[in-house]
């Protein structure tokens, strides 16, 4: 007797993440679930074994968002420059396989779509991701690090803007963005935060 696809452990992962893809590729309007019934392979209402209703999909989908992007925060006792390098290099590596999630996380319409709870969950999670940068900026700034001129907070936009517009370049695919060349965007951008001369503490 064949196994139906939505019977095999961690369905509700497997639903969250291709809701996820789904929207990322087509955009919050296109997550129905007769959508996402035929992208996994099942009828409608085999969906709703594992999810009372589509908020608790997109739910589940808010939690995926937050395990992507929560693992790739370095630890802390790595130095600032290398804290921040390593960070924006793991955030460049998600934008080459998921350029579509990395562009949610500011998606105003994602947002306003997703059940309040998880809207403030999302939240939350951008405003950790700027608290991490600009957390590891000030104490870069404090060791000689970084420049010293600007505000950390501003630097955390440049930094932030940049990893985002890399999404957005690869979401695009845009000629000529691979990874070497992802790769020499953080570099430039590193090279814009840093001190003019900097010396590792």
């Amino acid at each position: 007797m064949s196994v139906s696809p939505l019977e095999r452990p961690s369905r509700r992962v497997e639903i969250a993440e291709t809701a996820l893809r789904l929207i990322a590729t087509r955009g919050i309007a296109a997550l129905t679930t007769t959508a996402l019934a035929e992208e996994l392979g099942v009828t409608s209402g085999a969906l709703f074994r594992h999810f009372a209703s589509r908020d608790a999909i997109l739910e589940e989908v808010v939690s995926r968002v937050e395990a992507l992007f929560t693992a790739d925060f370095p630890s802390g006792e790595l130095p600032p420059k290398a804290r921040l390098e390593q960070f924006m290099r793991q955030r460049a590596a998600t934008a080459s396989r998921q350029a579509g999630v990395l562009r949610l996380m500011i998606s105003e319409q994602f947002a306003l779509a997703l059940p309040a709870a998880a809207a403030l969950r999302l939240l939350r999670l951008v405003h950790a991701t700027q608290a991490y940068i600009v957390s590891t900026l000030r104490e870069g700034v404090e060791r000689g690090q970084f420049r010293q001129d600007v505000d950390p907070l501003a630097l955390s936009i440049t930094v932030m803007g940049s990893m985002q517009m890399l999404a957005v370049m690869r979401h695009l695919q845009l000629e000529g963005l691979d990874g070497e060349r992802a790769a020499a965007i953080v570099d430039g951008v590193l090279a814009l935060v840093s001190a003019p001369q900097t010396g590792e503490a």
